[in-house]
């Protein structure tokens, strides 16, 4: 009877820690909105090839880097920008410098079938509400403010203006109809979840500056096999077709 409670218990302490070393090899990826349904397909992939399990947690650039700075247990940073992972690690947050793992592209959004979606338009008094990202957080929303600069129009629109603090909140104010057009990634236009759904038009890329974007491993006393696995293959030839899928301009390291 003593052996078989004996061996009860190695069995319990077995499973305790198989779940432990299971828990520990999970990565937390911490994602731009822009990339919310990309990373997914990566993410899967990544997972299917390598059998390591990953978490994802999607907001603004700007927020991750904050949270990063404030100990976030995250253990890679996929921006929308090169501006915040240069920051990390100039700040001594990260495992090396970022890279370039893809560039962006900006689009003009409307779910109103009425509405053709054209930077002229954005004066016309149908349009109430133009929704882009936070500029002052989300590198789409920056990009979004120098579109509308550029064409001279930022002045007779900025009443117009609703700030949603990342790409995801941006989506949500065009697809309820709270925004009757709104500037957004290439990516979530293409995405299974919204092909389909209303007009949109590629904004002229000389209108911006290029919306290059940086991935970076976060510094930890050990950096994790499977973290070393996840970030090579961000830049696979998998990866760049996904991406490619969504409308990024990708890279194979």
């Amino acid at each position: 009877m003593k052996t078989k409670i004996l061996l009860h218990i190695v069995s319990l302490l077995f499973l305790t820690a198989s779940c432990t070393k299971q828990d520990n090899n999970t990565l937390t990826i911490a994602t731009a909105a822009n990339m919310q349904f990309a990373i997914q397909e990566i993410i899967t992939s990544f997972t299917q090839k390598t059998g390591i399990p990953c978490d994802v947690v999607i907001t603004s650039s700007g927020k991750l880097t904050a949270q990063i700075q404030e100990g976030a247990p995250y253990d890679i940073f996929i921006s929308a920008d090169m501006k915040y992972p240069e920051t990390l690690h100039k700040n001594g947050f990260t495992a090396k410098s970022p890279e370039i793992y893809a560039y962006g592209k900006l689009v003009l959004w409307s779910i109103s079938d009425e509405i053709q979606p054209s930077i002229e338009s954005l004066t016309d008094k149908q349009i109430k509400h133009i929704a882009m990202a936070n500029p002052k957080t989300a590198p789409y929303g920056e990009a979004a403010i120098a579109v509308l600069k550029h064409a001279g129009i930022y002045d007779l629109v900025t009443d117009k203006l609703v700030y949603g603090e990342s790409i995801s909140q941006t989506n949500q104010f065009i697809i309820s109809g709270a925004a009757q057009v709104g500037f957004t990634a290439k990516s979530v236009v293409l995405s299974t979840q919204m092909e389909g759904k209303g007009q949109w038009i590629v904004i002229d890329k000389n209108l911006y500056t290029p919306i290059a974007q940086g991935a970076v491993i976060i510094k930890k006393d050990s950096i994790s096999e499977a973290t070393l696995k996840f970030y090579k293959f961000l830049f696979s030839a998998k990866s760049k077709e996904i991406l490619e899928n969504f409308g990024y301009l990708a890279f194979i390291k």
